[in-house]
């Protein structure tokens, strides 16, 4: 089944949750900034997710700002491939500014930066939920308790939410990953309300 690279749900907001789809081409070791005091965390090669926000909208923390950061590695590292695809589709459905570039370069801050700037590590996919409603947690932990992912460390990538992991290593095919924007879309934005 051919998935598109980035699935956009609802309309209008620059703000809301996404979560990415991330091949890591060869298994390392690897410290995610202060995490655990820098404990050095194995990984596996192979798929992982995150699920992040952006609720502001306008500014550094909106929706397209903030995607287009993870697609950007630090210093003179190549961005992620698919960081193209995200500013022309972002302009054409005019989410977030006309250019979404980091102003400064990119500085590691974020548990995700740390992955996200190996050049071994790679966005393939993003689902981006364009909502202000506070939905990160909820897809998180639908995530966690599906029978596809695997937990590496509990509380990874959610500092600001410790009882949830936003770092997944995922165990399935592209039929999975083309399901997942669908299942969020009927089970966690439009009926988010009844939960």
């Amino acid at each position: 089944m051919k998935i598109p690279k980035i699935f956009i749900i609802g309309e209008n907001s620059q703000a809301g949750t996404y979560v990415l789809r991330i091949r890591l081409k060869e298994a390392i070791e690897l410290q995610f900034g202060r995490f655990k005091k820098g404990k050095l965390i194995s990984l596996p090669a192979g798929a992982y997710t995150y699920v992040g926000s952006a609720l502001s909208e306008k500014g550094a923390t909106s929706l397209a700002r903030r995607l287009v950061r993870h697609a950007t590695r630090s210093g003179s590292k190549p961005p992620h491939a698919m960081r193209a695809e995200m500013l022309k589709q972002f302009r054409e459905c005019c989410l977030g500014p006309r250019d979404p570039l980091p102003k400064n370069g990119k500085k590691l801050f974020w548990n995700i930066d740390f992955m996200l700037d190996l050049e071994l590590a790679e966005i393939i996919n993003v689902i981006t939920i364009r909502s202000s409603e506070r939905l990160e947690n909820k897809i998180a932990e639908f995530l966690e308790h599906n029978a596809y992912t695997q937990i590496i460390e509990k509380s990874l990538g959610a500092n600001d939410a410790p009882r949830y992991t936003h770092i997944l290593r995922v165990n399935a095919d592209d039929t999975w990953w083309a399901s997942i924007a669908e299942n969020i879309q009927e089970n966690y934005l439009f009926h988010s309300n009844d939960t």
